[in-house]
């Protein structure tokens, strides 16, 4: 009986599935029937493939009737790219290609009516699992090559159409195709964005102090920050230099987000691996699936896995939908994003800083203490506006920062130092690799991702600093999920200063950026020298 299998892979968040795609023609009712729970544009692949291989000047089997299963059946399945597996397999299943040749091969691709081959999103995904499941050999469309490339020990084709994959498998000499078109959600304009992001270093402001040790403990240590101050106070531009002073990617961590990047369709043809740690701000109009994941069909990632291993920067939170900050909640407690349906759960992972800016009031002018208050916003207006940021998604904060104007005679002033990004970056890393070796046997990387229970029994407080935290916890200053954003705190603080164990002095320096106090100046003095 003409039988044949081909393989492919399916996506399910940042999980793959290997699929068999499994084609019979045998005598009966002529017809071509896809089972196996496909959607609606995988239904329609039939007629794709159908064209694609006649116009390929292959033989189609006409006049038998064609079954083809993705198996596993109860599984859903979406998506153009199953297109070449799916031509391959009947090919196969035909006797034009040898059923052998298609061992241990995956085949990913969407195909064009003329047999060409299309790019199509989560190629690097896709990859990743098939190897995990024993795949060794894989076909993609050219410009996706590189990407594929990516995964250890995988051999690569890139081809251009369906004929050209059939001529590999077959062992004949390739023939000449049209090159592959770019994804229809390719960049047809380049922005200076990520190019201004790199332009940006510490060494352009002026005094912050209290805030650059703030942000220089948050990178160390993966902590969540908030900004508070008034408009022009600065809050944006250091929120902005935070990617400056972190770190390189780990191999893995560069492996995770470029997956992420190509899931979410947003990897070009031509870029490599991602290193350097992302930056997004998207703006208070955005919609809650579009930063935290979602959309219609198949689940994408939002903005903050996007921003996984980096800085999801929220500027104006306050002004952000609702639904949008509570969702948040999740996310900054766990390290993931489990986005539930009907038919699917996906989990997605988020594992970056979350850095929160807001003003005062809505017109950010409210300034109580000050001689001359220029706010025009009403007190029913402010209480509003304070009241996203005194709930539990600031609860989910482990530093909190007040940013104030620069004075006119704080250029002069000695502690006003212009460090630049390279050499705080040069600390964030020392910390880091700290950390690297204190976690090495376990699944954490950072001490922001360290649970409450597991810091207290392997790595403890001295009794001094633990009594400190305790007696704010008792008095009710301090919520148990405070305490435990200090005592991750005092950790990071004393890798910064290459201490072997937190004690009073980091307990204190870790509370005082819990809590908002202004640091110390000895603090300050002994980081800056």
């Amino acid at each position: 009986m003409p039988f044949a299998t081909a393989h492919t892979v399916s996506l399910h968040g940042a999980l793959g599935h290997l699929i068999d795609v499994q084609t019979d023609v045998s005598p009966g009712q002529v017809g071509t029937t896809l089972v196996g729970r496909p959607d609606a544009s995988l239904n329609e692949a039939r007629d794709r493939c159908r064209m694609a291989i006649i116009n390929s000047h292959l033989d189609w089997p006409s006049t038998r009737r064609i079954t083809i299963l993705l198996s596993p059946a109860d599984l859903l399945k979406r998506g153009t790219h199953f297109d070449l597996a799916i031509a391959v397999s009947v090919v196969s299943a035909a006797r034009l290609v040898p059923p052998a040749s298609l061992d241990r091969t995956a085949f990913i691709g969407e195909l064009t009516l003329d047999g060409g081959l299309r790019s199509v999103a989560g190629v690097l995904p896709m990859v990743l699992a098939a190897a995990e499941r024993g795949i060794t050999r894989v076909f993609v469309p050219e410009p996706q090559a590189r990407e594929a490339a990516m995964v250890p020990g995988m051999t690569v084709l890139g081809m251009r159409s369906l004929g050209q994959v059939v001529a590999e498998l077959r062992g004949e000499e390739v023939p000449e195709a049209p090159p592959v078109a770019p994804m229809s959600g390719s960049r047809l304009l380049s922005w200076r964005g990520q190019e201004r992001m790199e332009e940006v270093d510490l060494a352009d402001l002026l005094g912050m102090t209290d805030a650059r040790f703030a942000i220089e403990v948050a990178a160390a240590g993966g902590h969540h920050l908030l900004l508070s101050g008034p408009k022009g106070s600065g809050k944006t531009s250091i929120a902005e230099r935070i990617p400056g002073i972190l770190p390189d990617l780990t191999p893995m961590e560069s492996l995770e987000l470029t997956a992420i990047h190509s899931l979410a369709g947003a990897l070009e043809p031509g870029d490599g691996m991602l290193v350097r740690p992302p930056f997004s701000a998207p703006h208070h109009d955005a919609s809650k699936a579009s930063v935290i994941g979602g959309g219609t069909g198949q689940v994408r990632p939002g903005e903050i896995s996007r921003a996984h291993c980096g800085v999801l920067f929220l500027d104006e939170f306050p002004l952000f939908r609702a639904d949008l900050i509570e969702a948040l909640r999740q996310p900054m407690e766990s390290g993931d994003v489990v986005i539930a349906r009907q038919e699917e759960s996906v989990t997605l992972p988020a594992r970056g800083m979350v850095v929160l800016a807001c003003n005062p009031c809505p017109c950010g002018d409210y300034a109580p203490a000050a001689a001359h208050n220029h706010c025009t916003c009403t007190e029913t207006q402010r209480r509003h506006y304070r009241r996203k940021f005194t709930g539990p998604i600031v609860d989910r904060i482990d530093i909190v920062r007040h940013v104030v104007p620069l004075r006119p005679h704080d250029q002069r002033d000695r502690f006003a130092v212009r460090e630049t990004s390279t050499e705080v970056r040069a600390r964030v890393a020392a910390a880091r690799d700290r950390q690297q070796s204190r976690y090495a046997e376990t699944s954490w990387r950072l001490n922001g991702h360290v649970p409450g229970p597991v810091l207290s029994a392997e790595w403890p407080l001295t009794k001094g600093g633990q009594r400190m935290v305790d007696d704010l916890v008792y008095d009710g200053k301090l919520s148990r999920r405070g305490a435990v954003r200090v005592h991750r705190l005092a950790w990071t603080v004393a890798d910064l200063r290459g201490v072997a164990r937190p004690g009073e002095d980091e307990t204190d320096v870790a509370l005082r950026l819990r809590t908002g106090e202004p640091l110390l100046l000895s603090t300050l003095e002994a980081r800056t020298g």
